[in-house]
């Protein structure tokens, strides 16, 4: 027969590889349609597949040879447990990916808002910390350099940048520390009218920088029930007029001295005048305000997150305040 008519054959060869079992008996190889077996490395090569009990097999064609004697039997041969036609139709159907995507929506629908509330009392926490530090600051550098220091208060319209001179509103609390130059309680008068304790700028000093915090609102709250440590429950300020000693948006009344920022520059060219404030002398306690009051056991600092200008009910979840003792100037964060 011309060689042009023989049958062409595709020789076979199989690659096995051992699953790494000690009492295998088999080393991973690739066996040959001659018979013969070349090693690939035995037991070294960790190549398991997820098929045969003890061993893996994959034939593989070989190249193509025309003497049909050559050919191997073929009838014999193990065959692999998945085809790669089998494996490559592995996947998701257009109706299931189409059900998936609408449980994700309906998901990210009913989560929305969960998430919106998580960040507002995120939010809430920040402030209440962030207003913690800097009246610890204030007290510690009373403490530190012997003097007297002074935290105020402001709130201005958060609807619009910051304006020179100050507008005014809601929703932007501005906060300011400074600290005596010499060491004194710089105004020697506390009777009216009410004036800057530093109009000149040149006897305080600024602590620290400017803080401003977006979408928050001092708010007047009542005395806590004082039997816990939550907002409800937190101690009662004491005394015959509590709100004397509350930061807050109708209290206390405006300090008989007050003042402004930048502390080194003149009252004229002032951009804030801090009204309401909270003061630490060199022992470190603390009392409102820089009139006749003194000191009281609880200071607080009341407010809330808003949004906008929106002033939100008294009966607010996220309400928050921060709390002063008076003789030791401790602070305390106490939120619902």
């Amino acid at each position: 027969m011309a060689a042009s008519n023989r049958p062409r054959i595709t020789r076979m060869a199989q690659i096995f590889f051992c699953k790494g079992r000690t009492d295998c008996g088999r080393s991973s190889g690739i066996k040959l349609a001659t018979g013969r077996v070349r090693p690939i490395g035995g037991h070294q090569a960790r190549l398991r597949l997820a098929t045969a009990r003890h061993a893996s097999t994959i034939n593989l064609p070989l190249r193509e040879r025309s003497h049909a004697a050559s050919a191997p039997s073929l009838g014999n041969q193990p065959s692999t447990r998945y085809s790669v036609r089998e494996c490559s139709l592995a996947g998701f159907t257009l109706l299931e990916l189409l059900i998936v995507m609408g449980i994700i929506a309906v998901l990210l629908v009913l989560i929305a808002p969960a998430f919106t509330t998580i960040k507002s009392g995120a939010d809430a926490t920040s402030a209440a910390y962030t207003i913690k530090g800097v009246l610890d600051q204030a007290r510690t550098y009373a403490m530190a350099n012997n003097t007297y220091t002074w935290v105020g208060f402001y709130e201005e319209d958060v609807s619009q940048s910051s304006t020179n001179p100050a507008t005014l509103g809601v929703g932007r609390v501005v906060m300011s520390a400074v600290a005596s130059k010499d060491g004194t309680e710089v105004y020697t008068s506390v009777s009216g009218p009410a004036a800057d304790m530093d109009s000149n700028g040149t006897r305080l000093s600024q602590i620290g920088k400017l803080v401003k915090i977006d979408n928050m609102h001092l708010r007047t709250f009542s005395n806590g029930t004082g039997t816990g440590d939550t907002f409800p429950t937190r101690p009662a300020v004491p005394g015959g007029s509590p709100d004397n000693a509350k930061i807050g948006d109708t209290s206390p009344p405006d300090s008989l001295r007050y003042f402004h920022y930048p502390a080194t520059g003149t009252e004229g060219a002032a951009q804030y005048k801090f009204r309401k404030m909270i003061q630490f002398n060199p022992r470190g306690e603390c009392r409102p305000q820089n009139d006749n009051y003194e000191m009281r056991a609880v200071i607080e600092v009341d407010f809330q997150p808003i949004h906008g200008t929106a002033v939100a009910s008294v009966d607010d979840n996220k309400d928050c305040a921060v709390q002063l003792t008076g003789f030791s100037g401790n602070t305390k964060v106490y939120q619902r």
